[in-house]
């Protein structure tokens, strides 16, 4: 499991004193492990569910990453590792992969015949004058 990622001790010393404590629920996970996880699927851009489970259940990833983002604990981790400079304030997306719908090459798509646009506009109209 070499090709996992897992934080290294200085940014986890820099994150671990801004996680939230004495939650309610079940037994927590590790959240070093979960954390990693959730950064795992964030930079490999894999689904949660294919999430490996050497970082513990996929659905408590999933479950992390989103209540987290709700209640914006992520927004206070990056504003306090900003403040501590481990990272800059500014970032950018690259959006290379973005799913595109299967006919939107342009085609006129399906087995029907279709009139083109010039034999539509030099055809008779069909309504009187």
């Amino acid at each position: 499991m070499g090709h996992l990622f897992w934080l290294s001790d200085e940014a986890w010393a820099a994150i671990e004193p801004h996680l939230p404590t004495n939650q309610p629920g079940a037994r927590r996970v590790d959240d070093r492990r979960v954390i990693s996880g959730i950064l795992h699927v964030l930079k490999s851009g894999c689904r949660w569910r294919d999430c490996p489970s050497a970082y513990g259940p996929r659905t408590t990833i999933y479950n992390r990453f989103n209540r987290w983002s709700r209640r914006r604990i992520w927004q206070r981790i990056l504003q306090a590792l900003v403040e501590a400079g481990w990272i800059e304030a500014t970032a950018s997306i690259d959006a290379t992969y973005v799913k595109a719908h299967r006919s939107a090459h342009g085609g006129k798509g399906g087995r029907r015949c279709r009139p083109s646009v010039f034999r539509v506009a030099v055809r008779p109209q069909r309504s009187m004058s």
